[in-house]
């Protein structure tokens, strides 16, 4: 074992060593309890014997008590090695490495205390030295909570922007963001573009007064010298280039970061956008629809679904859902619907959330779920499209009827089965896995891996036809 003592780094002068030299015991004693936040005087038998500490905040930590105890009962279980240590390599001549120590404390938070010690001589007592650590521990508990502290606006910053990006992307009303000095588009959402007729990439750091007619380029012109002077503007009317027709433009200035920018706003003259019979032609395209959409009030019960899902569902008629919670059918248990409809409240979007759709004569299909929530209106609602999953062999996710191959599939299950049934479908994964290593190792040899795995032949037979693995002819299915 390593001896946690080692030589004085630098002896002292000989003029220091005289100096100590004058020194009496009492004055040695009080050197060492000014030059020390705790020191303790231990006997051959580990007995603290005498105690000195500055402060009374460490007299609050009930370092009275400790006289007569052994130093080792008075600090906590994992601290003990370390007490036994600096006992044991105490020698003349010699001080032994720093250890940090652990008290138990009446106040409930442990007493920090880094220790060193010496022996002067041999068979002599010990003479412990001691430094409050609290103040560092005080000084890292900071350090922590304000790197939680970061991490939690991070994290909040992030959600933040993530709203954003989606409110500005599926907004229906054309929006642009152009930097104030230099009139360049910096973002653009797929309604503004659909509008210019452009695709983004093309709008995308373009001049913002190219993309409009030359008749309305001295209006804009004018329009950015008054946000900058004054930071507001009046609306204006522009026409868009490539005859795109004309638009009304709303302009707010805005900081973020260190730069300015101009948020334009497109809307349409009235009447000069219209869709013929708009409410029944979406309809009509919903209701065709290949892929499912379903619409539900704020308790998750239907109020109307599209053709394709009440396939999906083996329905005949829409009557047949109309009114009953969706969770139904979707979702391969109850906890995973819990864990759709609950982050869809949350974000007010889920995308790409992979689960089943199970019908009502015992089909189950993999989908795939888009959903909104719109809050806004009347009637509060949830929007869902359901789209069925592509079959592709070996890839397929595993279900409650099938093993995962992989950690990875088994983390995919978390929020979508219980943790009961995830448990199991572990222990079975990994009794398979040995099974076939076993049988791998051994060239296929049953009896050796059964012995290799602790298991009668019997028993591992039982396992194979449970798992499906390998032949087992009539001689084994007689063993078994």
């Amino acid at each position: 074992m390593t001896s946690l003592a080692r030589p004085i780094p630098h002896r002292p002068s000989a003029a220091l060593q005289q100096a100590a030299g004058l020194l009496d015991g009492e004055a040695t004693g009080i050197l060492i309890a000014a030059t020390t936040d705790l020191s303790l005087v231990v006997d051959a038998d580990g007995i603290i014997r005498d105690a000195a500490f500055s402060g009374e905040d460490l007299g609050a930590e009930g370092v009275e008590s400790w006289l007569g105890r052994p130093w080792i009962d008075t600090v906590t279980i994992e601290s003990r090695p370390k007490i036994d240590a600096l006992l044991r390599d105490a020698a003349p001549g010699a001080i032994t490495r720093w250890r940090q120590v652990n008290h138990p404390s009446p106040r409930g938070i442990d007493l920090p205390v880094r220790y060193s010690t010496m022996r002067p001589k041999v068979g002599g007592p010990v003479i412990v030295l001691g430094r409050d650590l609290r103040s560092v521990a005080a000084l890292q508990r900071r350090l922590t909570e304000t790197q939680q502290a970061l991490e939690r606006d991070y994290v909040r910053l992030r959600a933040a922007e993530t709203r954003y990006k989606l409110l500005f992307q599926l907004s229906g009303e054309p929006v642009l963001v152009v930097d104030a000095g230099t009139r360049r588009v910096t973002e653009v959402n797929p309604a503004a573009a659909r509008r210019l007729g452009r695709p983004q990439k093309r709008v995308m750091g373009q001049d913002v007064v190219e993309l409009f007619d030359s008749s309305s380029a001295r209006d804009l012109q004018v329009l950015f010298a008054g946000l900058r002077v004054t930071g507001q503007a009046a609306d204006l009317q522009g026409r868009l280039a490539g005859g795109r027709g004309e638009t009304r433009i709303s302009a707010s200035l805005f900081r973020g970061e260190t730069a300015t920018s101009v948020l334009l706003r497109l809307s349409p003259e009235q009447g000069g956008l219209e869709i013929g019979n708009g409410s029944a032609n979406t309809l009509g395209v919903i209701a065709k629809l290949p892929e499912g959409f379903v619409v539900t009030d704020t308790a998750r019960r239907i109020l109307t679904a599209n053709a394709a899902f009440l396939d999906l569902a083996q329905l005949a008629t829409e009557e047949q859902v109309r009114g009953e919670p969706l969770e139904r059918w979707l979702g391969r248990e109850e906890t995973e619907a819990q864990a759709l409809f609950a982050t869809l409240q949350e974000h007010g979007s889920v995308r790409h959330f992979s689960t089943a759709l199970r019908g009502s004569y015992g089909s189950s299909e993999d989908v795939e779920v888009a959903a909104v929530s719109v809050t806004g209106g009347d009637q509060p609602c949830f929007g869902f499209t359901v789209r069925s999953m592509p079959r592709r062999p070996g890839a397929s996710a595993p279900t409650g009827t099938g093993l995962p191959r992989s950690v990875e599939q088994m983390t995919e299950l978390v929020g979508r089965v219980s943790m009961k049934t995830l448990v199991r479908e572990t222990t079975d994964l990994i009794e398979k896995l040995c099974i076939e290593a076993a049988l791998r190792i051994t060239r296929d040899n049953r009896a050796s891996a059964a012995e290799m795995l602790g298991l009668s032949r019997q028993g591992l037979y039982a396992k194979m036809r449970r798992y499906g693995i390998g032949d087992l002819d009539s001689h084994d299915i007689e063993l078994n």
